[in-house]
């Protein structure tokens, strides 16, 4: 099985209905994967997730209103972490690895804040610390790229992720026919209010505080584009500076989807550092 036909199952989390895909070895420790503002199922780089699953259980999931899941969406990280541990107490997980991208990563600082007994290693890329530099700003830098997209006949994604560079719109054109590539049982597109949730709760996080780092002794890789227009990449040095047990890779000639751009050696690296 690959992430192309993997089925789209479902869960019941405290009354909602929370959506999932699941593949890969059912051993050692399941690999849970948080998203980016706007993502849903189909959203996840193919290349990324099977290149996990070739050596793990790994599990891509809708979080609360996102995508195919029922319910609101939260408008704070931290309750965003709250409704991710209760789908994982549904799945009757153990420990968990966690791999945050942009959002994600937020949810991930939030979660090993919250449950660190839960959590054995964290993968957090395109992201940053509660009031890092610039993240306030993600709201107004996706209006801006839509707008551009619009005119220019384009993808969201050419702007947001990936370098205007002619290596970095080539990256991106492969990215997204990647996306593309699973035909059937594809995941519910996200509403305008989640979006408006996800934003509000960015820009939370952006006017936060990131005083609970020091205190999280699991190993953490920190992954990013070397220019990060969305969450600024100074902000991964900034997550590496604070973390005390953290490793760092920064991408050249990439964005914030840098993971993407260079899915071979990020996979690479994260196999090594999950191992």
């Amino acid at each position: 099985m690959t992430f192309e036909n993997a089925p789209t199952r479902s869960i019941d989390v405290n009354g909602t209905s929370f959506v999932y895909r699941e593949f890969g070895e059912k051993s050692g420790v399941t690999v849970l994967l948080l998203h980016h503002l706007t993502a849903v199922l189909d959203d996840w780089d193919p290349r990324v997730v099977d290149g996990l699953a070739a050596k793990h259980h790994v599990i891509a999931f809708d979080n609360r209103g996102v995508g195919g899941s029922g319910g609101q969406t939260q408008t704070s990280v931290g309750e965003m972490a709250r409704d991710a541990v209760a789908f994982i107490h549904a799945l009757g997980l153990g420990r968990v690895d966690l791999l945050g991208f942009s959002l994600g990563g937020f949810i991930a600082q939030a979660i090993v804040q919250q449950e660190p007994d839960l959590v054995r290693k964290v993968i957090i890329a395109g992201a940053g610390p509660a009031g890092g530099e610039g993240i306030v700003n993600v709201g107004a830098v996706l209006q801006s790229a839509i707008a551009k997209a619009g005119s220019s006949g384009k993808h969201p994604k050419h702007f947001l992720f990936f370098s205007p560079t002619s290596d970095g719109q080539a990256a991106a054109d492969a990215f997204l026919a990647r996306l593309n590539e699973r035909k059937e049982g594809r995941d519910a597109p996200v509403s305008n209010e989640t979006i408006q949730a996800q934003v509000a709760a960015i820009q939370a996080w952006g006017q936060g505080d990131a005083f609970g780092l020091s205190a999280v002794q699991h190993p953490v890789l920190v992954a990013n584009g070397d220019n990060d227009v969305m969450v600024p990449t100074i902000n991964s040095f900034e997550l590496a500076r604070q973390l005390p047990n953290a490793q760092l890779s920064i991408f050249p000639g990439a964005g914030h989807g840098g993971i993407f751009q260079h899915h071979a050696v990020f996979v690479q690296e994260a196999l090594a550092f999950l191992r």
